[in-house]
């Protein structure tokens, strides 16, 4: 499981990936999250609505009702022209941070084969 703590700077870029594929609501956003991270990364609710009110709020994506006749009427999200811009951005900041990380991250430390402490 992913700790919330290191995804929560991509909250933003996994909404409007998810955004960029079709409109979906809220508890469809956080389905999918789980689906395609294989249950590596759970989103929680209150995560997932403030990171939606903050990309409404920015203009990255907009709100409208959908049309079921049954129950509670659902919140859809689409991501706008801006949405995409920003989302562009998003991924050239994942690009450089990994890059930037993986000079840290060493393979050899990773198999098992890293420095042992001197406790």
């Amino acid at each position: 499981m992913i700790s919330s703590d290191v995804i929560r700077g991509y909250n933003d870029t996994i909404v409007l990936s998810l955004l960029r594929r079709k409109d979906s609501y809220g508890y469809e956003i956080s389905k999918e999250i789980d689906r395609l991270s294989g249950g590596k990364y759970q989103i929680k609710e209150t995560t997932l609505y403030s990171t939606v009110n903050r990309l409404e709020k920015n203009g990255y994506i907009a709100s409208y009702y959908g049309s079921e006749t049954f129950g509670k009427r659902r919140t859809y999200y689409r991501i706008t022209s801006a949405g995409l811009g920003y989302y562009r951005e998003k991924c050239e900041e994942w690009e450089l941070t990994k890059r930037v990380i993986d000079c840290f991250v060493k393979e050899d430390f990773m198999e098992g084969k890293g420095e042992q402490p001197d406790d």
